[in-house]
């Protein structure tokens, strides 16, 4: 038999979830040594060590089918992980899954069957084949009515993917709202889906700005309400000026081809991940001392 400290005891020499070590203990008939063996068999605990690894490389992917898509992002530590065979496959293999499924969450994600086991197994698998962190970071599942084009483009063979959603167009202008939402990075579709605090905040901002150049109050306020329009021009896909024609918006353009965008997904791989500069001497001497 076994005890809950030795349960502590195997996740601290493994890094391995609670449950995992449990098991281990189980078929081990509480054996630690034969446990700690068991987990590294299972390519559990040489996961669960590369968790504190910063994965910030990967992929993006899009998979359509009739009314409905899906944008997933996975990571990995290095760039030449995420051109591996066996990355795309996994990165492939879960979008399709996913697209299949009726996941919401991100844990009903990660206990979807695939051919290679539930997704949160074949990726405990795939870190420790490959030997490198890593991570299903995030996916969204897009639906659109039969009156609908999805607009869809992917960017460096992965690196940035969008979808896009318009009424009323064909595809090839719901192809280059989406090209250009990959080039100008968007953060929101209209005023409307800005959050109030966001507009605070610059308000405040463009309000000191106007002080510090010695503009009297109220001639500040009328400059924020001006700067506040153009901030909108510059984050509002609607509002932006069109990449391949800047004599037009992006929702002038749309109309002008009797569309109307109603949505948009942008995926770039890392994208808020902070990355770390690693020294080199220091990692190499790290993997030499294990």
């Amino acid at each position: 038999m076994f005890s809950a400290s030795d349960i502590k005891t195997l996740r601290e020499k493994t890094g391995a979830g609670m449950l995992d070590c449990k098991k281990a203990l189980e078929e081990t008939k509480g054996d630690m040594d034969a446990a700690v063996d068991y987990l590294r068999e299972k390519g559990i605990a040489k996961a669960a060590k590369k968790e504190s690894r910063i994965a910030a490389e990967g992929l993006t992917e899009m998979v359509v089918n009739g009314n409905k898509a899906v944008i997933v992002e996975v990571n990995s530590e290095t760039d030449f992980v995420a051109k591996n065979e066996e990355f795309r496959t996994f990165i492939s293999v879960i979008s399709n899954a996913i697209l299949n499924s009726n996941a919401k969450t991100m844990e009903e994600a990660l206990n979807i069957e695939t051919e290679n086991g539930i997704i949160s197994e074949y990726l405990v698998n795939l870190v420790a084949k490959i030997g490198e962190k890593i991570s299903f970071r995030r996916f969204e599942v897009i639906e659109k009515t039969d009156k609908d084009i999805f607009g869809c483009y992917s960017h460096m063979g992965g690196r940035i993917s969008v979808i896009t959603v318009i009424e009323g167009a064909n595809e090839d202008v719901a192809k280059d709202v989406s090209m250009h939402v990959a080039a100008m990075n968007p953060g929101y579709l209209n005023r409307e889906e800005v959050p109030a605090e966001v507009i605070e905040h610059e308000k405040a901002i463009i309000k000191e700005q106007a002080m510090n150049e010695g503009k009297p109050a109220d001639i500040a306020e009328k400059m924020v309400m001006g700067r506040i329009n153009k901030f909108y021009k510059e984050v509002c896909l609607l509002e932006q000026a069109f990449v391949k024609d800047p004599d037009l918006t992006v929702e002038a353009f749309a109309k002008n081809n009797g569309g109307t965008i109603k949505s948009m997904v942008r995926y770039e791989v890392g994208e808020g991940i902070e990355k770390r500069q690693d020294n080199f001497a220091e990692e190499v001497m790290n993997q030499i001392n294990g």
